[in-house]
């Protein structure tokens, strides 16, 4: 799918909000809010219920029969100046329906009259930029708890060569649910930089810790290369972020707190990523990898604004015959912290990892003599900071 950043809306106070799509351009039409806002006041005013139908129905005819190209439609020269009301044409179409299906004057004026409403105020919530008025309208926002992706996103410069990073829909979505434009996000494992570059796409300032100093060098290199149309700041620290001193991060950006905090880190000794002793890949035991992690929760906790969100991304491991639970357990070390409530558990499908992708059948013998289930699935655990 195509990122696309939309035009330019302002709220009374002329606070500037930017609206973001993830379908094509295409899809999408501009209605002049005020040519709109007048025949919809016209459409109320209607005297009875049979009349309101029948400027509905004209209405929905119209908008049906061309999409692009009708009496609201609206001039270039408005586009930037926030009277352009832009909309996928079906969802207009849906809620043009709802009022024709309505059989009472009362609600169906009602309906009219947030119709108008959601063409001229915007009404965002405390942690993002979706606007409440429009909220049929984003679709790509996940509010399920089981997410089943099929591919990775290719947008962006995403290194999917990367052994152990996940895929870019998960710092995606945690941002356009839990971030507001020009927010920051703190990502304790920074890896190949998929939350820093997703930063930079979606318009959040990103801040990374990474551990392994050529991880950090290369993801460095392919974030800068990552477009900045929003003119944010990411930076990739080469850090232990159980050690690392965060206020003094913050201080040097100018940053009071974060917003949102981003941690993927290694599932214990699945995958090695260094030789070094202080990478959790490296961890002497289960208890050890978690006592380790607790260091990091409590290290990078007061770098987050209170009431704002944490999610931690992690699954299990198999080993010795026994499925070991390292997601939930890791889950319980931080709510013993102290610093978060439970807010969330998302499950997502886990597609082929690189090291299983050519051996499916072979996992599978392995399963069925083992008396064992294949992972195809890893947690997004998200917290809240009380």
């Amino acid at each position: 799918m195509k990122f696309i950043d939309m035009v330019a809306c302002n709220m009374e106070n002329n606070y500037e909000v930017l609206e973001f799509s993830f379908t094509d351009e295409s899809v999408k039409i501009c209605l002049d809010k005020d040519k709109l806002a007048d025949t919809i006041d016209y459409i109320i005013s209607r005297a009875n219920l049979n009349d309101i139908r029948d400027e509905v129905q004209k209405l929905l005819s119209t908008i049906r029969e061309d999409p692009l190209n009708n009496p609201w439609t609206a001039d270039t020269s408005i586009l930037t100046n926030g009277k352009c009301y832009r909309i996928d044409p079906e969802v207009f179409i849906g809620n043009l329906q709802q009022i024709f299906d309505t059989f009472s004057l009362d609600r169906t004026r009602y309906y009219l009259k947030r119709l108008k409403k959601s063409t001229l105020k915007i009404k965002t919530g405390k942690v993002n930029d979706i606007n409440l008025n429009r909220w049929k309208e984003y679709n790509h926002v996940n509010t399920d708890s089981l997410w089943i992706e099929k591919k990775r996103s290719r947008a962006g410069n995403h290194m999917a060569s990367y052994w152990g990073n996940f895929i870019p829909q998960i710092p995606q979505q945690m941002m356009l649910r839990f971030t507001k434009q020009r927010e920051y996000v703190l990502d304790t494992f920074s890896g190949s930089g998929t939350t820093m570059i997703e930063c930079r796409r979606l318009g959040r300032n990103g801040v990374g810790i990474e551990l392994n100093p050529e991880a950090a060098k290369n993801s460095r290199f392919v974030v800068e290369s990552q477009e900045n149309p929003f003119d944010v700041k990411t930076d990739v620290i080469e850090a232990n972020s159980a050690t690392i001193d965060y206020k003094k991060v913050l201080d040097e950006r100018g940053i009071k707190k974060v917003q949102l905090i981003v941690m993927h880190p290694p599932y214990y000794d699945i995958i090695k990523f260094s030789e070094n002793g202080e990478d959790l890949s490296n961890a002497a035991s289960v208890d050890d990898f978690l006592d380790r992690m607790d260091m990091i929760v409590r290290n990078s906790a007061p770098a987050l604004e209170n009431g704002r969100y944490m999610c931690l991304v992690i699954g299990d491991k198999y080993t010795g015959g026994e499925w070991i639970p390292l997601g939930f357990y890791a889950m319980q070390r931080i709510l013993s912290s102290g610093f978060y409530k439970l807010k969330s558990i998302v499950v997502k499908n886990f597609q082929e990892t690189k090291g299983k992708r050519n051996q499916k059948e072979l996992w599978r013998y392995r399963a069925l003599v083992g008396g064992f289930y294949l992972f195809k699935h890893e947690y997004i655990f998200l917290f809240q900071k009380e």
